[in-house]
């Protein structure tokens, strides 16, 4: 295994352990809050949490190349997609309902889209890699 596949599968392992807090924490307060406040503030509740602590993990762990590069700069771009994920993943839970498939199952369905979708957002945009600049050598 070269140095590189090693490193792109450790950031992937990492990255599903927090996918899997936004998961699993968005997860719980979905199911359990959408018979109570409905569809749309659970999704909104549930995502707002499992996307706050996504974020930390993602910025401060997984991807740590990012780190240089400023947090506005990082956390615009991760709203605006979060914001566009936000409302695809209400339609999807939407049709899927529609077709009479439980929330609590459609969730895990959503969840393996955008395992893919936002690793490949995440690694290549939002977080970025951004690259040490090289040194120059002067020849006296």
């Amino acid at each position: 295994m070269t140095k590189r596949l090693k490193k792109v599968l450790i950031q992937f392992a990492e990255y599903m352990i927090a996918g899997g807090a936004w998961f699993w924490s968005g997860y719980f307060i979905i199911v359990f809050t959408t018979p109570h406040i409905g569809l749309w503030w659970a999704n909104l509740l549930g995502n707002s949490v499992g996307l706050s602590l996504n974020f930390l993990l993602e910025r401060g762990w997984v991807f740590k190349g990012s780190k240089n590069r400023k947090i506005t700069d990082v956390s615009t771009k991760y709203v605006v997609f979060t914001a566009f994920n936000f409302l695809l993943n209400y339609v999807i839970l939407r049709i899927l309902v529609h077709f009479g498939i439980k929330v609590a199952i459609g969730q895990f369905i959503a969840a393996a889209f955008f395992t893919i979708w936002n690793y490949f957002f995440y690694r290549f945009w939002i977080f970025k890699e951004t690259p040490h600049p090289r040194r120059i050598r002067h020849h006296v």
